[in-house]
């Protein structure tokens, strides 16, 4: 897990990318000629695949919960469909870290609030601060409070918690722990503003590895989790009781009983041990606490439970199993709010053989186990594990007793029971959320069924994405889960690839006229670092490594699969016709070059490395360095050759403080000339042509008209049409794109932490002639107006408005009325504002102008109260919409 969720932005870092500074230019160019195009994004289902360190349900409204990730934003439960909503998807390129979420919090009181204390890295990695989003409308829209120092949502000790919460009293009030020394963080005004708790004694000691030059296991991990006693308050004033819990293994936690004015080290305490939970059962009187000697949420070799009696001050270790016969901590903590005194733990960081969660229902006194040992190594479950969902989890493993497959569980930092409901449980894993609602089977002696409750979170990192001409529309390399073959976007795929199984895919191939021939290369801790695959990827088998491979670097198909160029880690690019029987070292190209294949000639291939552009007529036994100059001079750089289009190439990449761009080269990578309208490209795709286009559609994640985004060319690059919008950015996507070569508008892209999403398009979109009038449209129009999520007193809404007249708009206002007191409160993709019942939504610079037969589409949320009629009528100018 660890590896690929740093390194991932580790690389991007070091390129310069994420850098908000402008490129430098010789002379304004003239403006890129723009258009926007309405779409339709999905996710490329694979459920889950990473780490979920937080699970939050609200303690006054049924069926609101929230999910938090760490690298791959926030969610909530949408209980009508059993699936996820993903919530920080507006997230963009320059705030990418902000899609690591360190805590949530659900505000009891108003349960309309939620909030996210966000920010992926808090060393160099990571470019700005953290920060607290706020929203009044269930995470359908978000504000902002920078803060004056980083979060860790990716951080070592990033599933203790949770170190942000809301006062259940006096609910404009919230606490934040903060890690690097920056202590306790207090808002008076529902998160607008915050300033340190300054008279609070402890911002914590405990680093993970001090001896990291990095930054990343050497930071202070700090204030870890707030609790609030709600028994010692009343409605509208402050909770007079609060605890929290600090990284300190002598001085883990502390109380005030004077609602923050003060602070004392909680007395008689336990100390050797880090404190990562503390669940408070007001009814009883109980602080239940779960301890570890480190940080987790890999490391952990013992560990111990205490409760704290509130009233008396009494401590007492419960722990279910003696320290001296642990070889994990605790962490994973709730209670059953319908049953006072029934208390659940997981033993989170117990790797081998499985996982353990632990059930008391008498406030910890005796305890009973999810499994245990009948005569070792056979074991006994209370629970059957049903993965038909989610088919991947059993990693195709056989593995010998006491391991079973699937596993309960790994990196279980996350449990809560459904405060209202003692049958409904969920628990975050490293690679899902697993849950169960027959839970009450347990104390039955019955067996609870586990399943994966995970549907719409979708956690993956993206290193490279291939779409062949035939067989599985998609190919995907992963992080931590290797990745997939996808026959079918909509459905889990069965198995990610194995024999060999990668803990990372780093890259992948096919030959352009024989794409049954795929070849991906990864990381792996012992065992080959390539595999091939002779059927489109539906079976692997390994090929060998060349002495000194450390990693799975890039590599290349010949276009008839007849060869391969391999550039891995640890060893210099090498060569190999069939499959790597046998490699040989490529002569005149640099280790660590990036290599890519002619989609032609199968004995071209192309290679980049430091500001040299490289070639090889022979198959890749010897390469020549380009002519070619002005190519940037650093290594994230990502190449393509066109399909069917010999010494066709496209080069992407670079960083603000140099040369930045996209690259087109039609004689072999000999000379490239600059595209000007692209101030910044990352990445570089093909996919069908347009109808009547000869050329294939470019596709690029780039900043083009000073907007990042995604975008589409059908004239190669002469044009651009954006096709994204500020509602699904997903933070960073710099590391692949591809269209699909069988739909035209089809573009699949990479993220780091939100999986696949592929898009499709839903209007035509139209090239901006540029600066002029905005006449009222004239024509037909047609409105679609879709509800999407409604929540007491909130709902959120689509419009898309079609041009079904003949000619094209440049410009566009629509009008309606809300019937029922509707109120607005916010709106993307169009100027939006109310007088009275009346609305007004106008274009926005980039999405004025609809051709005949395309349409637009922009959102907004708005409050309601009593019922919430669709409106209806519309208006475009001085005409009347058909209403769809």
């Amino acid at each position: 897990m660890r590896r690929t969720r740093i390194l991932t932005a580790v690389l991007a870092l070091a390129a310069g990318l994420l850098s908000g500074a402008p490129t430098a230019l010789a002379a304004d160019p003239p403006a890129p000629k723009l258009a926007a195009d309405t779409y339709t994004w999905k996710n490329a289902r694979i459920d889950g695949g990473g780490f979920v360190p937080g699970i939050v349900f609200n303690r006054s409204e049924k069926n609101l919960a929230y999910a938090r990730t760490d690298i791959g934003g926030a969610y909530r439960w949408q209980e009508s469909s059993k699936t996820w909503t993903p919530l920080l998807d507006s997230v963009g390129w320059d705030d990418w870290g902000h899609t690591g979420v360190v805590s949530i919090a659900s505000d009891s009181v108003d349960p309309n609030r939620v909030y996210a204390a966000v920010g992926t890295y808090t060393n160099s990695w990571d470019p700005k601060n953290g920060a607290v989003m706020r929203s009044s409308d269930r995470g359908a829209s978000w504000r902002k409070a920078n803060l004056p120092f980083k979060l860790g949502g990716n951080m070592p000790g990033r599933g203790m918690g949770e170190r942000l919460a809301v006062d259940p009293n006096r609910n404009s009030v919230l606490y934040l722990g903060a890690p690097s020394g920056k202590g306790l963080w207090r808002s008076t005004d529902s998160g607008v503003t915050w300033s340190q708790v300054a008279n609070f004694p402890n911002v914590g000691n405990y680093e993970q590895d001090p001896s990291d030059t990095s930054g990343y296991a050497s930071d202070n991990q700090g204030i870890v989790w707030v609790t609030f006693d709600e028994s010692t308050g009343t409605a509208g004033n402050a909770t007079k009781t609060i605890y929290v819990g600090v990284a300190d293994k002598d001085n883990a936690v502390y109380r005030s009983t004077d609602a923050g004015a003060t602070w004392q080290r909680l007395a008689g305490q336990p100390t050797g041990h880090l404190a990562h939970k503390g669940v408070l059962d007001a009814k009883n009187g109980h602080l239940y606490l779960a301890y570890s000697d480190k940080g987790g949420p890999y490391d952990g070799g013992k560990g111990q439970m205490w409760r704290y009696a509130t009233g008396t001050g009494t401590w007492t270790n419960i722990s279910p199993v003696a320290e001296a016969d642990t070889m994990y901590g605790f962490s994973g903590l709730t209670v059953d709010r319908q049953k006072p005194g029934t208390v659940m733990a997981t033993a989170y960081s117990a790797w081998w053989p499985d996982t353990q969660i632990f059930r008391s229902t008498d406030s910890g006194a005796t305890w009973t186990k999810a499994w245990d040992y009948t005569s070792y190594p056979n074991r006994e479950n209370r629970y059957t594990m049903d993965v038909s969902s989610s088919p991947w989890l059993t990693w195709g493993a056989n593995p010998q007793p006491p391991e079973q497959t699937p596993k309960l569980g790994w990196m279980t930092e996350a449990l809560e029971i459904d405060p209202f409901d003692s049958n409904r449980m969920m628990y975050g894993t490293g690679a899902t959320i697993y849950g169960t609602e027959n839970l009450g089977n347990w104390d039955g002696g019955g067996k609870f069924t586990v399943r994966p409750m995970v549907r719409g979170l979708e956690e993956t990192a993206v290193n490279d994405l291939a779409s062949p001409p035939s067989g599985a529309p998609l190919l995907s390399a992963l992080g931590d889960i290797g990745g997939f073959r996808h026959t079918d976007l909509t459905k889990v795929p069965s198995m990610m690839f194995t024999q060999p199984n990668f803990t990372t895919t780093t890259s992948l191939d096919f030959a352009e006229s024989n794409p049954d021939t795929v070849v991906r290369t990864g990381n792996l801790d012992s065992g080959p670092h390539i595999a091939f695959s002779t059927d489109n990827g539906a079976n692997w088998f390994a090929g060998t490594d060349p002495s000194g491979v450390s990693g799975g670097g890039t590599v290349a198909a010949a276009a008839d699969g007849s060869r391969f160029v391999w550039s891995p880690e640890g060893a210099g690019v090498h060569h190999a016709t069939g499959f790597g029987t046998s490699w040989q070292a490529s002569g005149g190209i640099p280790a660590g070059a990036v290599v890519e294949a002619d989609r032609v000639d199968p004995k071209t291939f192309y290679g980049f490395k430091s500001g040299k552009f490289y070639v090889s007529t022979d198959g890749g036994v010897t390469f020549t360095a380009s002519p070619a100059t002005g190519l940037p001079s650093g290594d994230s750089v990502r190449f393509k050759a066109l399909p069917g289009g010999k010494g066709d190439v496209w080069l992407a990449g670079g960083a603000p403080d140099g040369a930045y761009g996209l690259w087109h080269s039609t004689d072999g990578g000999a000379s490239f000339t600059k595209l000007p309208d692209v101030e910044q490209a990352d990445t570089v795709g093909f996919g069908k042509a347009a109808p009547g286009a000869s050329y294939q559609t470019l596709y690029t994640s780039a900043k083009i008209g000073g907007v990042r985004g995604i975008f589409r060319s059908t004239d190669k690059g002469a044009s651009w049409t954006r096709v994204n919008d500020d509602a699904h950015q997903w933070g960073w996507t710099g590391a692949a794109i591809t269209g699909d070569p069988r739909v035209y508008g089809r573009v699949y892209v990479s993220t780091n932490g939100r999986g696949v999403v592929y898009g499709d398009s839903s209007g035509g979109g139209t090239t901006d002639p540029g600066p002029g009038p905005d006449p009222a449209p004239t024509g037909a129009c047609k409105v679609t107006y879709k509800i999407t999520s409604q929540w007491a007193g909130g709902f959120q809404a689509d419009v898309q408005l079609a041009n079904t007249g003949t000619g094209a708009w440049n410009g566009w206002s629509l009008n309606w009325a809300f019937p029922d007191g509707q109120k607005l409160t916010q709106a993307w993709n169009a100027e939006a504002a109310q007088s009275g019942p009346a609305l007004t939504a106008k274009n926005v610079g980039w999405n004025g102008n609809v051709a005949a037969g395309s349409s637009v589409s922009f959102g907004f949320t708005a409050n309601w109260s009593g019922t919430n009629t669709k409106p209806a009528a519309f208006r475009l100018g001085d005409r009347n919409c058909t209403v769809a």
